[in-house]
């Protein structure tokens, strides 16, 4: 995996850590695009930390900020950075994968010298 693929799937994974903004994302991802205030208003969230928990977000480029009507600032979801964390993730199961399948492979080729002694 390339450099800058991992350091963006870690920003991913740092982000998603918080249940916050899980939450935040999962409300961006059933409604839409809102601002600060509207997700305050949906969820059991000061707007104060909505707003913090979306700068982190935009920081990972998990949403991107729209400049609205009335100088409001709306969010929506990026789906390019989540892809990435998800290549990361399909990479490192293959890697186990293979992993545990050759040691499976091992044991099973020596579990007759096991029925010798």
């Amino acid at each position: 995996m390339r450099p800058d693929a991992e350091a963006i799937a870690e920003q991913v994974f740092t982000a998603l850590a918080d249940p916050s903004r899980r939450t935040i994302l999962a409300e961006l991802a059933s409604a839409g695009p809102a601002t600060a205030t509207d997700l305050a208003a949906r969820l059991p969230i000061t707007r104060q930390a909505i707003a913090k928990h979306l700068a982190l977000l935009a920081q990972a480029g998990l949403v991107a900020s729209e400049h609205g009507e009335r100088r409001r600032v709306r969010y929506r979801l990026r789906s390019g950075p989540m892809q990435v964390a998800q290549q990361f993730l399909a990479a490192l199961a293959r890697d186990w994968d293979s992993s545990l399948n050759a040691l499976k492979h091992h044991l099973e080729r020596n579990e007759g010298d096991d029925d010798e002694r």
